[in-house]
């Protein structure tokens, strides 16, 4: 079984970015739900290019850390994801509740001058 790594670094005007490498599942999702929902950074973006799937666990994380975000007043995003992962999103009814962006860059921009309105 593949280990889903996490990549976490501070984009511009305090834009926490997560990039996920390998399956993000029940197997993996507690230490990144953990990690994300420590971050107090202004906004979040996840880098879903490197996740090949997800299961019902790692749907939930994201949603989790969605509303965890919306709360908290900050910006939420993810990028990148698959066709698979958005087949996933739309099965489940998701699609478009989860604000999605075509590059991390678009989304750092778009969620850090959100962050400054």
């Amino acid at each position: 079984m593949k280990e889903l790594k996490i990549e976490s670094e501070t984009g511009t005007s305090g834009v926490r970015i997560f990039r996920l490498i390998g399956p993000l599942t029940l197997a993996s999702v507690f230490e990144f739900q953990d990690l994300a929902r420590s971050d107090h950074d202004a906004a979040t973006v996840i880098d879903l290019s490197g996740v090949p799937y997800m299961d019902s666990a790692g749907l939930g994380a994201i949603l989790g850390i969605m509303a965890s975000c919306q709360r908290k007043s900050r910006g939420f995003g993810i990028t990148g994801a698959t066709e698979r992962i958005q087949t996933l999103f739309t099965v489940a009814g998701v699609s478009g509740l989860i604000p999605s962006f075509d590059s991390v860059e678009l989304a750092e921009r778009q969620l850090s001058n959100a962050a400054s309105a």
